[in-house]
């Protein structure tokens, strides 16, 4: 199963020459995943009370540049579930053009900022997200 958001390029994404500046899809993606987390019943301001889900690693490919006003269509898939970390993959595109493509970690530290196991009721909220080819 994906999880789907659409997401509008605005006027405070883009550079001057009317293009998305890239740091602002990591915005982008930032905003799906916790849209995401917020769909499975997770939502960050929550989560953050207690725990954290913390970005460690994350790998992207710009494929072609957005515009102000392009209509995308994120789409979230999760990679792999481990112990404590959560691999996912973002994409984006509009039409049938991809824009961009996103594979990041994420790993569930708890207060003290240590990698803790995640908790049984997010690890079965996620798990209909699994990717079926892994």
């Amino acid at each position: 199963m994906q999880f789907l958001m659409p997401q509008k390029v605005l006027f405070k994404h883009c550079d001057p020459a009317g293009i998305v500046f890239y740091p602002r899809y990591f915005e982008m993606i930032n905003d799906c995943i916790e849209a995401f987390f917020f769909e499975i019943g997770a939502p960050f301001e929550t989560l953050h009370k207690e725990a954290a889900v913390p970005t460690a690693q994350i790998s992207t490919t710009f494929h072609a540049p957005s515009r102000h006003g392009d209509q995308l269509e994120m789409t979230l898939e999760v990679v792999r579930i481990g112990t404590t970390s959560l691999n996912l993959s973002v994409r984006a595109a509009t039409d049938a053009e991809q824009r961009f493509s996103a594979e990041s970690t994420l790993v569930y530290i708890n207060a003290s900022g240590r990698p803790e196991k995640w908790p049984e009721a997010i690890r079965n909220a996620i798990s209909p997200y699994l990717r079926s080819d892994t």
